[in-house]
C-alpha cells in the first residue's frame, strides 16, 4: 500500500548546487549534522562546522621550535613586517597569531576573534580564557595575504622549559588547528635537530594529517655543503622515529629570510627547493574546494563509526542495576567492541579514533543516554558519500578551469617563482649572468689571473702606453 509514494520518492531529481563550496554546506547541513548530532560526535571530536569554515582561504599552520625561523619565514614570504611581530634568537613568539589580509592594518585580540561570525575561528571558545589570551588576528594590507592566510605558533619549548604549563591544551589548539588548514609546515634549524618531548606530542597531534604536512629545513646555509648533507641525515633519522611512516618524508631545505647566503656553495640548491615549495603554496587555492571536500569525507565516516561504537556502548547497558560496573567494562574492553564492529560492519581498523582518547572521553559521559542505532541516519550519510559527493566532484574541474592559468597567490616572495625574465628571477646568474645577486663582483674571483698577465706588459701608472715595439707576426 502506498508504494507509489515510494517510487515518487525516488524520481525526485538530484539537488542542483551552484558550487562546490555551497553544496559542501548544504549536504553537510541536512545529511551529516543530524548524524553527529543524534550520537553526540561533537562531543568526542570535533565541533560543528559553520558557514566560515567552508568560505575560509586556504591557510598555513607553521609548527616548529623555538628560534627556528617561523615568524621569519612569513616576514619573508610577505616581504614586509605585520602587527605583533617579534624576531629573536630567544622563545619570543608566545601567542598564536593568524596572519590575514585586509585594508587596514590591525590587531584583533582573541576574546572579540572569536565572536566574529565571519571568521572560522568560534570553536576555539572551549580552550578558555588563557587560550584566548594568547591568540590574536594580524591584519595586514598585502597581496600574498589575498589568496591565504598563515597562522604563526609559539615556538615548542624543549628541555625544563617545556614541563611548565601553558595554562591550556597546547596540543589540543594544534590539533584544531590540524584539521582546519590546507597545509602545515614543521620548520626545524640546521643547528637544533633534538626533537623535546613537546615536539613529539605536537607531532603526534597531526596525526591523521600526514597529507597536509610539508617539513622544512631553515638556516641551512650556516652549514657548508659536507655539514649540511650530515645534518640532513641526522633530521631524517630523528624523523622516522616520530612519524612512524614507511614512506620517506619530502624535506625543503633553504634559507627563508632576506640576509645574503653565509655558504653560497649550495645557492642552485636552496633556489630549486624555495621554488618547489611556492609553487606548492600557489596550488592551494586551486585546491581548496578539493581540501574541504575530501575533509568532510573523512569527517562522515568518522561520524558513522562514531554511531556505531555508541550505540554498541548502549545496548550492552543493563537496563536497572549495575551500570556503573558495567560502563567500567566496557571502556576497558574498548578493543574488544571495535573488533566486533570490524567484521560486523567491515570497517577499516584505520577508520577507527584512537582508542586511549576514546576512553577518556567515554568516562565523563552517562551510557544510558546513548541512543541505539537508527539506520535511517546512517543510509542517509551512505546516499550522501554515493551521490552528492560524487556530483561535487565533477563540478570541481569546471570551477577550476578560470583559475589554471594564473595563481592566485602573488606578490611577496611569489613574485619570483619560475621568473626567467627580471635579471634576479630564478636560475638567473648562470651562463653570461653568472654573478647576479650576489654580494660582491663576479671578476674578483679571478681577477688575480688576469692582473698577473696585465703586469707582463709594463704598465705605466696602471695604463698600457703602447709606446714600446710591437711585434706582430702575418701568416
Amino acid at each position: 500500500m502506498f508504494s507509489w509514494l515510494n517510487r515518487e520518492e525516488n524520481r525526485k531529481t538530484p539537488e542542483v548546487f551552484e558550487n562546490v563550496v555551497e553544496g559542501l554546506k548544504k549536504v553537510y547541513k541536512t545529511k551529516l549534522l543530524p548524524l553527529e548530532q543524534f550520537y553526540q560526535f561533537h562531543d568526542f571530536h570535533s565541533p560543528m562546522l559553520n558557514d566560515p569554515d567552508f568560505d575560509a582561504k586556504p591557510m598555513i599552520l607553521l609548527v616548529g621550535q623555538y628560534s627556528t625561523g617561523k615568524t621569519t619565514f612569513i616576514k619573508y614570504l610577505l616581504e614586509q613586517d605585520f602587527p605583533g611581530i617579534r624576531i629573536g634568537p630567544e622563545p619570543t613568539t608566545d601567542r598564536f597569531i593568524a596572519v590575514m589580509y585586509d585594508d587596514k592594518e590591525g590587531v584583533i585580540p582573541g576574546n572579540a576573534l572569536v565572536v566574529d561570525p565571519k571568521k572560522q575561528f568560534r570553536p576555539l571558545t572551549k580552550f578558555g580564557n588563557a587560550f584566548l589570551n594568547r591568540f590574536q588576528c594580524s591584519l595586514v594590507n598585502s597581496p600574498v595575504l589575498k589568496g591565504m592566510s598563515i597562522v604563526d605558533t609559539p615556538g615548542i619549548l624543549s628541555g625544563e622549559k617545556q614541563r611548565v604549563d601553558r595554562g591550556y591544551d597546547f596540543t589540543g589548539v594544534l590539533e584544531w588547528f590540524a584539521e582546519r588548514v590546507d597545509r602545515i609546515i614543521l620548520l626545524f634549524d640546521a643547528h637544533k635537530l633534538d626533537i623535546s618531548d613537546e615536539f613529539r606530542r605536537s607531532i603526534e597531534a597531526l596525526r591523521g594529517h600526514d597529507d597536509k604536512i610539508r617539513i622544512v629545513l631553515n638556516k641551512a646555509d650556516m652549514v657548508d655543503h659536507q655539514q649540511l648533507m650530515r645534518v640532513y641525515g641526522a633530521l631524517m633519522w630523528s624523523l622516522g622515529k616520530v612519524l612512524q611512516t614507511p614512506e620517506v618524508a619530502r624535506v625543503y631545505i633553504g634559507s627563508f629570510w632576506d640576509q645574503p647566503l653565509r655558504y653560497d656553495v649550495n645557492r642552485r640548491l636552496f633556489e630549486d627547493e624555495e621554488q618547489d615549495l611556492f609553487k606548492d603554496m600557489q596550488s592551494l587555492p586551486r585546491n581548496a574546494a578539493l581540501r574541504k571536500l575530501n575533509d568532510l569525507i573523512k569527517r562522515a565516516r568518522l561520524a558513522k563509526v562514531h554511531a556505531y561504537i555508541i550505540s554498541a556502548l548502549r545496548k550492552d547497558m543493563p537496563s536497572m542495576f549495575g551500570k556503573d560496573g558495567k560502563k567500567k567494562e566496557l571502556i576497558k574492553n574498548l578493543g574488544q567492541i571495535y573488533d566486533q564492529l570490524q567484521r560486523e560492519h567491515q570497517i577499516s581498523p584505520g577508520d577507527f579514533p584512537e582508542m586511549k582518547k576514546m576512553q577518556e572521553y567515554l568516562v565523563h559521559h552517562d551510557f544510558t543516554k546513548f541512543h541505539p542505532l537508527k539506520p535511517r541516519l546512517l543510509e542517509v550519510v551512505d546516499k550522501m558519500l554515493a551521490e552528492d559527493i560524487a556530483r561535487l566532484m565533477a563540478m570541481i574541474p569546471h570551477e577550476e578551469v578560470h583559475i589554471v592559468s594564473e595563481p592566485l597567490v602573488k606578490g611577496g616572495a611569489f613574485e619570483g617563482v619560475e621568473d626567467s625574465v627580471s635579471p634576479f628571477g630564478y636560475r638567473r646568474g648562470e651562463g653570461v649572468d653568472a654573478g647576479s645577486g650576489e654580494p660582491e663582483w663576479i671578476v674578483s674571483k679571478e681577477r688575480y689571473k688576469y692582473d698577473a698577465l696585465f703586469d707582463t706588459l709594463n704598465p705605466v701608472d696602471g695604463k698600457v702606453t703602447g709606446a714600446g715595439k710591437l711585434h706582430i707576426q702575418f701568416c
